[in-house]
């Protein structure tokens, strides 16, 4: 995708009256162009090959194939790898937080949603960045409190202590500009590291990394995003 390119959208809802709104919305907003939609999770899929967009809002409730399962299938695919789904509900149910991400989504957001944040929110994940509100990531925080006590994993251990500590700080719900604030480091510093750390656990993008703070203890309920590890030393 270049400048010049519009970011490609398919809408996957069962409603129809849904998918008219936002198709009428997104197609009215300069850069963004609907290229497919899907009334089941099956037909998302479908459109995903068939449409190569950058960017498929997905409903989580949908005949034969559910949101969730689409999501996993479509991001599972090596020939989707520029996919990225942005999942969209009525029902702000913490499962559906955890099991969006799980799947491989890159945002979650409620349908009642701003449209202006909803186009904002489709230009973040198609530019590889995950959308995750901070009420999302204490949904996520809650729904691990409630899980028995993770175990670190032996996939972290290719990444350095200060991978981890930007790893920690992306699970809390940090920006590049907070993380770097908090460990001392520049965001140009920042962003490097976060760019490592996608490559080595081989994960899409941030809001994976996310999931794997979480499922590996780095993330402690209660710490806020300002616990300040070591600084930086000097180079």
């Amino acid at each position: 995708m270049t400048d010049a390119d519009p970011i490609r959208v398919v809408i996957a809802d069962d409603q129809e009256l849904v998918r008219s709104g936002f198709r009428a919305l997104i197609d009215a907003e300069p850069g963004l162009a609907v290229v497919g939609q899907a009334a089941d999770g099956i037909e998302a899929v479908e459109q995903a090959h068939a449409t190569r967009p950058h960017v498929i809002l997905m409903d989580v409730r949908m005949p034969e194939m559910d949101g969730l399962a689409a999501t996993a299938r479509i991001t599972a695919d090596e020939r989707l790898a520029d996919c990225r789904v942005l999942v969209l509900t009525t029902f702000d149910l913490d499962a559906y937080v955890y099991d969006a991400l799980a799947a491989g989504a890159s945002g979650f957001l409620l349908k009642d949603t701003a449209p202006q944040h909803l186009l904002d929110a489709i230009r973040t994940v198609a530019a590889g960045d995950a959308l995750l509100a901070p009420s999302v990531t204490r949904r996520l925080i809650a729904e691990f409190v409630a899980r028995p006590t993770p175990q670190a994993s032996d996939e972290l251990e290719v990444l350095t202590d200060r991978e981890r500590d930007v790893l920690a700080q992306i699970g809390r719900g940090s920006s590049n500009a907070e993380i770097a604030e908090t460990l001392h480091i520049s965001p140009l510093t920042v962003k490097t590291h976060v760019s490592r750390i996608l490559t080595k656990l081989n994960r899409r993008d941030r809001a994976q990394l996310v999931v794997v703070a979480y499922e590996a203890g780095l993330v402690v309920p209660g710490q806020g995003a300002g616990s300040n590890p070591s600084p930086e030393p000097p180079s």
